[in-house]
């Protein structure tokens, strides 16, 4: 895996995209195949845009609470950790590499859903270094349900995300090849699991802190016409 430079990501990201978007309509496509093409189209635009601004941004937080504001997921658009409680998931062995500590250091770990109002936005494995925070820190990540990036904002850290993934495409591998939509396309569902990042976060001092594994939900589609075509959670 490799790190993925911020800058000039919501760009080049969004570059194909509009490209994407200023396709004339294939005029021997039926109707419905056209319509059905032109929203997967759209679909893929607000994950890759969403993808993008997580990419450019150092707290996922808070990029997901201007993302709930712009698209009146709750009033007021404010995210909130939901601790989920239960046995820690072990530390990979790579990640421990990352956070440069020795085998006998103490990690701690936090899982958590990240929700605006009623929505689970992303559900978050989070491994981190308690020596490398305040005492006041460690107490607030231990007792309440703010949300990580809130609690460490005055480290003034920085992300590097070393891995993103694309879950799920509204559209087949190669479709921007082929000049036929198909005439009875399936119905659009949008499964639950849409994008996942894997990041390390940095002290200004350069030192790291936490490492992270966060997987974002279908929920943040869950506006206009979108949240008819949203897929249970059950379903993979």
């Amino acid at each position: 895996m490799y790190e993925l430079p911020r800058s000039g990501v919501a760009v080049h990201a969004w570059m194909p995209l509009a490209a994407a978007l200023l396709l004339p309509a294939c005029t021997l496509a039926p109707p419905r195949a056209e319509h059905d093409r032109l929203a997967r189209t759209q679909v893929l635009a607000l994950v890759q845009g969403l993808n993008a601004d997580l990419l450019s941004h150092d707290s996922a937080t808070l990029t997901l609470e201007r993302w709930c504001a712009a698209h009146r997921l709750a009033e007021p658009a404010r995210i909130v950790a939901q601790r989920v409680r239960g046995a820690a998931k072990p530390l990979p062995s790579s990640t421990r590499e990352r956070l440069a500590v020795d085998a006998d250091e103490p990690i701690a770990y936090r899982r958590v859903r990240l929700t605006c109002g009623a929505h689970v936005l992303s559900e978050a494995d989070n491994w981190y270094v308690p020596s490398r925070l305040t005492a006041d820190m460690n107490r607030r990540l231990d007792t309440t349900d703010e949300p990580f990036g809130k609690v460490v904002r005055a480290l003034g850290f920085q992300r590097r995300t070393f891995a993103a993934e694309l879950l799920w495409s509204p559209l087949p591998a190669g479709w921007e090849m082929s000049a036929h939509a198909a005439a009875e396309p399936a119905p659009l569902r949008i499964p639950h699991a849409l994008l996942r990042h894997e990041a390390v976060l940095y002290t200004a001092a350069q030192q790291p802190f936490s490492a992270v594994v966060e997987t974002y939900t279908n929920q943040v589609l869950d506006f206009g016409p979108w949240a008819q075509r949203l897929a249970p959670d059950a379903e993979p």
